[in-house]
């Protein structure tokens, strides 16, 4: 209970009982009066001189990435080949998406297209046109948006696996002509590019949400929380509880 007057955490019910108790008990009062003299010095102290550590911090946080400048010059050749496959990328799916619309255009002014078993061909050049179309759209968005194509490899790899086989075969047998093959020359090209990009280490390429500016878009403001004020200086208050001696106690 002294402990808990002395911190003001007392039952305002119980301080009778305790100057009563007081009153009566010597050693209770010394250790009450020792215990007031050590909570004022603590509480009205002042605070020693700490030294200031923040600069001592700051350079061992930053000096690991100083000492990682040294290899600036290989990530700079890195950044400018994988920008010059991004953009090589993007002139392909420019052109595959160009080649892809103008087989659609070309399909459906050169191709009499009647009903029954002669519509088949016309839906497969529409077909192999989509496809195209498709291709080079993918081709852009990767080029444009910087972002790993590592989930396209697996679909390119077979579509052009399939289409070097199919290609091969119409070739040995006279089916398809120079023209046509050039223009896959394209899609191949392009699946390259996805491979190498797909296997460069490093962080290359920037999420697409860091690279929006700051006022872009909705964001949340939260409140900062207030910081807590500091504790005011508490006077105890003159009696029993306090380190003064009373003058009549000091006289007996």
């Amino acid at each position: 209970m002294l402990s808990a007057q002395l911190d003001g955490e007392d039952d305002p019910a119980d301080r009778a009982r305790v100057d009563e108790h007081l009153t009566g008990c010597a050693g209770c009062r010394e250790w009450l009066d020792r215990a007031a003299t050590v909570n004022r010095l603590t509480r009205t102290g002042l605070v020693t001189d700490v030294p200031d550590l923040s600069g001592a911090i700051m350079a061992a946080l930053t000096g690991p990435v100083e000492a990682g400048t040294g290899a600036q010059p290989g990530v700079d050749r890195r950044s400018r080949a994988t920008a010059i496959l991004y953009v090589a990328l993007a002139a392909v799916g420019a052109v595959q998406l160009i080649l892809g619309l103008t087989q659609i255009g070309g399909g459906a002014s050169s191709l009499h297209v009647h009903t029954g078993v002669d519509a088949t061909p016309g839906h497969l050049w529409h077909e192999s046109a989509a496809w195209n179309v498709a291709v080079g759209a993918g081709y852009l968005f990767i080029a444009l948006r910087r972002t790993r194509p590592n989930g396209l490899v697996p679909m390119l790899t077979a579509f052009v696996g399939m289409l070097l086989l199919l290609s091969v075969n119409d070739l040995s047998a006279a089916r398809v002509d120079g023209e046509r093959l050039v223009s896959h020359g394209f899609v191949i090209m392009g699946y390259l590019l996805v491979v190498a990009l797909s296997r460069v280490t490093g962080a290359f390429a920037q999420p697409p949400g860091s690279r929006m500016s700051p006022g872009a878009g909705w964001h949340l403001v939260e409140e900062e929380p207030e910081a807590p004020s500091r504790p005011r200086l508490r006077l105890v208050p003159r009696g029993p509880l306090t380190a003064r001696h009373d003058e009549h106690r000091e006289a007996a």
